[in-house]
């Protein structure tokens, strides 16, 4: 496996974790409360995960998929990013950032239903990464409404970023709730 690809499936697993910790702070009985009524709960926040991870999938793999039958060469490390992603841009919970009607939680999932889902979107997720391997990525960009252009790699740091985000909103939660 190459090295970027390695590298980008620590920090997808790295910031997975982080939000597992997140979420394990929040008491189990109070994982679907709203801390505020124009807030989401920490299943709430699960569900928005697993549909952008989701819809996240399937475009990687539809674009994966489009870099294969596009007949490019394999991966050259050398190559520049052409879109680099600052992730720092997804992890400033300072700037609010409206979610999309698809992705937006439909609150009809509890929590323990909404990890479960996270766990699901976030394993395919990560398989279709791996089996990218090789696949010149950053040849293939997708735009995002609030980020602007974003290669495949950036995609896959913004999933991992997204995570760590809303890891953060759950450890807010988690003050609040004690």
């Amino acid at each position: 496996m190459q090295s970027r690809t390695e590298e980008l499936l620590r920090y997808l697993d790295d910031e997975h974790k982080i939000l597992r910790r997140a979420v394990d702070l929040i008491p189990p009985d109070q994982r679907d409360m709203k801390p505020s009524p124009d807030r989401w709960s920490v299943a709430e926040i699960l569900e928005h995960l697993a549909l952008v991870e989701t819809r996240l999938e399937k475009l990687f793999a539809s674009k994966v998929a489009e870099a294969r039958a596009s007949g490019l060469g394999p991966e050259q490390a050398s190559l520049p990013d052409l879109y680099p992603f600052d992730r720092t841009r997804v992890l400033d919970r300072s700037r609010a950032v409206t979610a999309g009607e698809a992705v937006r939680p439909t609150g009809r999932m509890d929590a323990a239903t909404a990890w479960a889902a996270v766990e699901r979107s976030f394993a395919a997720f990560r398989e279709t990464v791996r089996a990218s391997d090789g696949v010149p990525l950053g040849g293939f960009v997708h735009p995002h409404p609030a980020f602007g252009p974003i290669t495949l790699y950036g995609w896959v740091e913004f999933v991992a970023g997204h995570e760590a985000r809303h890891a953060a909103q759950i450890a807010e939660i988690a003050t609040v709730a004690r």
